[in-house]
């Protein structure tokens, strides 16, 4: 291992894409050796997830239609940070409200992952939601598009974390939610990092 890091310096960029969720831009950067090479990647505002848990030990899932994929996948409530001015932690309230109805009395930072850095800077922070309480019926979100079609259900922890293992749940921050949910509880929860910890980088 070399004992200085080369630093990947910028020397150019270009905005081949604006959009209201994601750009796509073109940078040429500097390479160990002298030389240089262009990178494409997908620049995201980000986004939060939920283990929410409740008090039998059963973690929340939805089940949606993602496009891309073209078919449903099991996931956590989850949604971007594109709200401005507000934190991460209130971002993952409000999708916790919106997607299946619930109040967090306790919230905890579980994991921080990069969802695929090899083509995009998307920061995911997935929380611990415990305490979970109803939304009241007049105060819920219309759901609409995709999120209309939403299957809301509730598994134990450890079935959730098998069908993880037998590649029945494949979104990225479902299962690194659901890992590091079983990992945290079964150290006693001593692991988890407040809501308002500082995101890595």
């Amino acid at each position: 291992m070399s004992a200085v890091e080369h630093r990947y310096q910028v020397r150019s960029r270009e905005e081949r894409y604006r959009g209201r969720i994601f750009d796509v831009v073109s940078e040429e950067v500097t390479m160990p050796g002298g030389g240089t090479a262009v990178r494409d990647y997908v620049r995201h505002v980000g986004a939060v997830a939920v283990v929410a848990l409740d008090a039998a030990g059963q973690v929340v899932l939805i089940r949606q239609y993602r496009h891309p994929v073209g078919r449903h996948l099991w996931e956590l409530p989850a949604g971007l940070t594109d709200v401005t001015g507000e934190d991460l932690a209130a971002a993952a309230a409000r999708e916790l409200a919106e997607e299946v109805d619930l109040v967090a009395g306790q919230l905890d930072v579980l994991v921080d992952l990069h969802s695929s850095p090899g083509f995009t800077n998307e920061l995911v922070r997935v929380f611990l939601a415990r305490e979970l309480t109803d939304v009241p019926a007049e105060s819920r979100h219309e759901r609409r598009d995709e999120e209309a079609d939403l299957q809301v259900v509730r598994l134990d922890l450890d079935e959730a974390v098998g069908m993880v293992l037998a590649g029945e749940i494949t979104n990225a921050s479902c299962v690194a939610g659901l890992l590091a949910a079983a990992r945290a509880r079964d150290a006693g929860w001593s692991v988890l990092r407040r809501a308002d910890a500082p995101v890595p980088g």
